[in-house]
């Protein structure tokens, strides 16, 4: 029966130890998004979700060297 608390609380230390970790680029993007984050703020300002992805792309030209490469390897 001791071995099997031991097993038990280990797996549960495992697991709220991994739970507790951040996402790493997954989710949203993360540096995606980072690499866009001034260019939609200077070109976009006061727009979010769809109006402001829409933005992005109508100003596509004008993103900076790093968001152009980011939404590339999103594909976008």
């Amino acid at each position: 029966m001791m071995k099997l608390s031991i097993f038990v609380a280990a797996g549960l230390l495992a697991a709220g130890t991994a739970l507790a970790q951040a996402p790493q680029g997954g989710g949203n993007g993360g540096g995606r998004m980072a690499a866009c984050r001034d260019d939609a703020q200077k070109l976009c300002a006061g727009k979010t979700g769809p109006d402001r992805r829409a933005c992005m792309e109508e100003n596509k030209d004008k993103l900076s060297d790093a968001c152009k490469a980011a939404r590339a390897a999103a594909g976008r």
